[in-house]
């Protein structure tokens, strides 16, 4: 499993490139490691120049969930009926205005965004959505992630994806889970 985040910064240092990450990590907490570095053009911008990216929301579905993870992993006790999740996050793929899978206070200009490819995954008790797009809104995996809850809960239809992406209406849509069952896996640039 890969986890990226990316970031660029310019710098006069003469380091040598294949040096910058064992000189940053010296410096940063234990929390953050940085994997590897390398040189960009000038107008590159780690943000803008993202072509696709790839996150995944895991929830522990197990009846007691787990101490050691339960920071790592949004804890569901309720059974999901992951097949009809799996038939949810099928409709999620494409071109929409995800308007209503977006966080109020949203700066972006436009709602629009492209799904490339939406899965769900079980591996033992871990259900994993994973979403892959050109982009995503301020908290919207966590919202589609909530939304697929729903449906594994049996209280929204899987067919009904498509109207709550019609409709824009927020409220339709399900809550937005915690921060603590999501991960950027990686960022594709051209």
């Amino acid at each position: 499993m890969r986890f990226g985040q990316v970031a660029n910064f310019k710098t006069n240092s003469n380091l040598p490139i294949d040096k910058f990450a064992i000189a940053i990590n010296s410096r940063l907490k234990k929390t953050i490691v940085i994997k590897k570095a390398e040189e960009v053009e000038e107008d590159f911008h780690a943000r803008f120049a993202c072509k696709e990216k790839t996150y995944e929301y895991v929830i522990d579905n197990s009846e007691y969930g787990s101490a050691i993870f339960r920071n790592l992993a949004y804890h569901i006790p309720q059974k999901l009926d992951v097949e009809k999740m799996k038939e949810a996050a099928s409709y999620f793929v494409g071109e929409h205005d995800f308007k209503a899978f977006k966080a109020s206070g949203t700066s972006s200009k436009s709602s629009v965004r492209t799904i490339y490819q939406a899965e769900i995954l079980q591996e033992g008790h871990n259900i994993k959505i994973k979403l892959t797009g050109n982009g995503f809104l301020y908290n919207m995996v966590r919202i589609i992630s909530g939304t697929l809850v729903d449906v594994g809960l049996g209280k929204i239809e899987p067919s009904d994806i498509l109207k709550i992406i019609e409709e824009k209406d927020r409220t339709k849509a399900g809550k937005t889970l915690p921060a603590h069952g999501l991960y950027l896996v990686s960022v594709e640039y051209n």
